[in-house]
């Protein structure tokens, strides 16, 4: 071999040597995330999403008990029998140093009750929520009407077979006056209703529940979790002492602790939503890629809630692209779509489609308003303050809360807080004269229509001590307070429907006292409008939604498509119960209905507790439904 040849063969394997070395330093320059993205055919790669990874914990409302005294009773009280609430009940009072507590459960004036309440599934110290009661089934007392429930603690509770129940950790505690059923005493049903009762807004966390996810047993480890933690960092944060701070921290191998940003913060579920659409892992390029393609998707309305929920998850970067949505589709449910997510992405170009949407489509409702409770702008507001005017009760009543939410202390909405007990908001409305009333998360009386007055005659009560009355013909209503022990009370007032409830709220009365007013005006036809309950927009309703190449108007040219569903509505808005307990799903028929793209892979942890049947008063179907029913006369 000659040298010539000898050097050429050096020159080439060095060439060979240098070359790999450099394949091997540049492939290692890579990021793990990046060695599994490197797709060598130059195809795309499918996105892997968080939902394939985590399970939702958190989610469940916490079962709570007590027992309580409830007091102020006008002789429909009784003394408990022997058991292990009575020694409860005498436990906490010897605790508080209440003298002769024996003598105090004699009187007629007073009750032992049991106590439930739900903790939400997102609650810090000291926030509030509703309470319901119930007499045991052994009690001497005939009603809970006129009650003031005295400060009790609320525990977990456990079922020992062989037993007597076992307190866990208290998490809250609960007081405030007793709502009843609203009804006539007159309905055959009184004695029942009569027994059992709610304390609105009476419970108090004394502990926070957070949200959190769970990684799937494949995924366990420290790595995983801090790399699931930064991934909804980079999407969700906020800022403490001017440091940006990210909403997730990984506690454990397993676990991510989850705090909720702000403009979620009445709709946890569709933030739980949005975390499980965000992508594991993603380069600028390919996320560019994917914006093009769900632009493209979301055109089509059957894909265009699962395309919004992940515009949603990569976040601004994808409000151009909802932008043009919003601007080239003729359909109002992917308008929609696009305005939810632009809304909660801080940007309000859909703001005039959310309330068409909310006006047009009551399987939009629900959520176009809670979107709208987060744009602070001035279509936002005024697009509220008309819906205020529609026929629809539910659609009236949700944009109150919806302004409520919006700016608690605007004049407008704000109302006035009377007897420390419940707010009244007087609102002018070109609508049909209405009265709403609460029985859920708020005492609040809401009159649409400032000048409405009664038609007399008039004989009201409100509570067992203040009479309301009129003549036929008269322009004016006297308000009386009779209470043994205190002096005789008179005053009178015009008609107007706002005078004579702020008048017996002046008297003491209690907002169920004005509440068993309200509904005694309605059965008696005072009232120049009707008397509404909880009138709340729902989730999980079904849309008519057409069909491409069908008949304009026809049924054969519209397919039954889900929108959200009932565990998805906003908290803004609280789900509504049936006669029996059960939460109310309407259009329950499942034939030939199109579920969400989701169906099928949401996955939640309940952490609930399991309880057994004791107290079997507080698990009986329906023991807490019914109050505030108006439609039994």
């Amino acid at each position: 071999m000659t040298r010539s040849t000898k050097m050429l063969l050096w020159g080439l394997l060095f060439s060979i040597t240098l070359t790999g070395c450099a394949e091997i330093i540049n492939f290692r320059s890579q990021t793990p995330e990046d060695e599994e993205n490197i797709d060598l055919n130059n195809n795309a790669v499918e996105t892997d999403y968080l939902a394939k990874m985590i399970t939702i914990a958190g989610t469940q409302a916490m079962e709570v008990k007590g027992v309580a005294l409830v007091t102020g009773l006008d002789g429909t009280g009784g003394d408990p029998p022997p058991s292990i609430y009575r020694s409860w009940l005498l436990d906490d009072m010897r605790r508080r140093k209440v003298r002769n507590p024996n003598q105090i459960l004699r009187s007629p004036n007073t009750a032992l009750v049991l106590v439930r309440a739900y903790i939400p599934p997102v609650v810090k110290k000291g926030d509030i929520f509703d309470v319901e009661i119930a007499l045991p089934p052994n009690s001497d007392a005939t009603s809970l009407r006129g009650g003031w429930m005295m400060e009790c603690f609320l525990t977990e509770q456990a079922i020992v077979s062989g037993r007597a129940p076992m307190k866990g950790h208290t998490w809250a505690t609960a007081k405030g006056p007793v709502l009843v059923s609203a009804s006539s005493v007159e309905d055959s049903d009184a004695s029942t209703l009569l027994k059992r009762g709610r304390v609105l807004a009476g419970g108090k966390a004394r502990k926070e529940r957070t949200l959190g996810v769970y990684l799937q047993s494949k995924y366990i480890s420290f790595r995983n979790a801090r790399r699931v933690e930064n991934r909804i960092n980079q999407r969700f944060f906020g800022y403490k002492n001017s440091q940006r701070k990210g909403l997730a921290t990984a506690k454990t191998d397993e676990y991510i602790q989850l705090d909720v940003q702000e403009s979620y913060k009445n709709n946890h579920s569709r933030y739980l939503q949005v975390i499980r659409q965000i992508a594991f892992r993603e380069n600028a390029v390919q996320q560019r890629e994917r914006l093009v393609r769900l632009q493209e998707k979301m055109m089509t309305p059957s894909l265009a809630a699962m395309s919004a929920l992940r515009f949603e998850a990569i976040g601004k970067p994808s409000i151009p692209f909802l932008k043009q949505v919003l601007q080239d589709s003729t359909s109002l449910e992917v308008r929609f779509y696009a305005a939810e997510a632009l809304a909660y992405l801080g940007d309000n170009s859909g703001a005039e489609t959310l309330v068409e949407a909310a006006r047009e489509e009551r399987a939009f409702r629900v959520y176009a308003l809670a979107a709208l409770s987060i744009i602070d702008d001035t279509v936002s507001y005024y697009g509220l303050r008309q819906l205020i005017n529609e026929e629809s009760v539910e659609l009236r009543y949700g944009a109150v809360r919806a302004l409520w939410t919006l700016n608690k202390d605007d004049p407008f909405i704000r109302g006035e807080h009377l007897n420390d007990q419940f707010t009244l908001r007087v609102l002018p409305s070109s609508g049909e004269p209405m009265v709403h009333l609460t029985r859920s998360q708020r005492s609040e009386i809401v009159v649409f229509g400032d000048e409405q007055r009664m038609q007399t005659p008039v004989a009201l009560t409100a509570g067992p001590h203040i009479m309301v009355n009129a003549r036929s013909g008269d322009d004016t209503i006297m308000v009386s307070k009779f209470k043994l022990g205190e002096p005789d009370q008179r005053k009178e007032v015009s008609t107007r429907v706002a005078d004579v409830i702020a008048a017996v709220a002046d008297m003491g009365a209690s907002y169920p006292d004005v509440a068993q007013m309200l509904s005694q005006a309605s059965v008696q036809y005072n009232l120049p409008g009707r008397l509404e309950v909880d009138a709340l927009p729902q989730g999980g309703r079904v849309y008519m939604r057409p069909v491409a190449g069908g008949e304009s108007g026809s049924s054969s040219s519209r397919r039954k498509a889900r929108v959200g569903g009932v565990n998805r509505t906003p908290n803004l808005y609280p789900v509504i119960r049936d006669s029996s307990g059960e939460i109310i799903v309407e259009d329950k028929e499942s034939d030939d209905v199109e579920e969400s793209d989701e169906a099928g892979e949401a996955s939640v942890t309940d952490v609930r507790p399991e309880e057994d049947k004791e107290p079997e008063v507080l698990k009986k179907p329906g023991f807490f439904s019914g109050i505030l029913n108006l439609d039994d006369e």
